[in-house]
């Protein structure tokens, strides 16, 4: 199960070049937790190996980790990566969200 959770062409391949250039790790771990200037806020690590409930979003050979939890306030999302002039970042086009932050790493459910 994924909850219909995609990948961006954009998102796969900067994640490719990322985990290309770390020794050892496989994946982008992208997490929810609580905080953040909307109520929730997403964590992005790199990961050597998927955990027991990670569910792995997959586009080519770039993969994304997310754990069980996570996953439910992330149903229906896509993983994006933004290059513009305000910098680059992944972003969370997530359709549960009803509100979020400028810097779109915080949002409200």
């Amino acid at each position: 199960m994924n909850a219909n959770v995609t990948l961006s062409d954009a998102a796969a391949k900067r994640i490719s070049e990322i985990v290309q250039a770390e020794a050892g790790k496989q994946a982008l771990r992208v997490s929810v937790e609580g905080g953040g200037c909307s109520g929730f806020s997403y964590k992005f690590d790199l990961a050597d190996a998927p955990q027991d409930d990670d569910v792995v979003v997959a586009n080519g050979d770039a993969k994304v980790l997310i754990d069980s939890l996570s996953l439910v306030y992330m149903a229906g999302s896509e993983i994006d990566f933004v290059d513009n002039l305000l910098g680059q970042s992944f972003q969370i086009k997530n359709p549960n969200a009803v509100a979020s932050c400028g810097c779109g790493t915080s949002f409200s459910i």
